[in-house]
């Protein structure tokens, strides 16, 4: 999250990503926000630049369940919430939702009634009868 996103946020997040990643990509795949353009044109020379609504699909989608919590909750009022929240709200949503997909139906219900169980006893509430 940044308190603005202009060309200067812009400038700092691509140098915070080359520094983690490494290497400069081939291609980066950004939304039609035109601080991204600019400051890709002073870091970022040699890389194809994409700009559209549906091609950065799968980054939007990593953070759906996020921005659905965040609307029912009526947003998030500064960053420094927003963090507290996600500090705590991912690690408990992971353990709730268990990739169902390379499971099983029965190890599936297994690994959920395991996990059910486990947060029962670790928070206290009515363990089952």
């Amino acid at each position: 999250m940044q308190r603005r996103r202009n060309t200067a946020a812009a400038y700092r997040f691509f140098r915070q990503l080359l520094k983690s990643t490494g290497f400069a990509p081939r291609v980066i795949i950004t939304d039609k926000l035109k601080s991204y353009g600019a400051t890709k044109k002073e870091i970022l020379k040699g890389v194809e630049h994409r700009q559209h609504k549906d091609l950065n699909n799968r980054a939007e989608n990593s953070h759906r369940p996020t921005q659905i919590r965040e609307r029912r909750m009526g947003r998030f009022k500064s960053v420094s919430q927003t963090r507290r929240f996600l500090s705590a709200f991912e690690p408990i949503r992971s353990h709730f939702h268990p990739h169902q997909h390379k499971q099983t139906a029965s190890e599936y219900r297994e690994t959920m009634r395991q996990r059910i169980e486990s947060w029962r006893s670790l928070t206290g509430i009515g363990v089952s009868a």
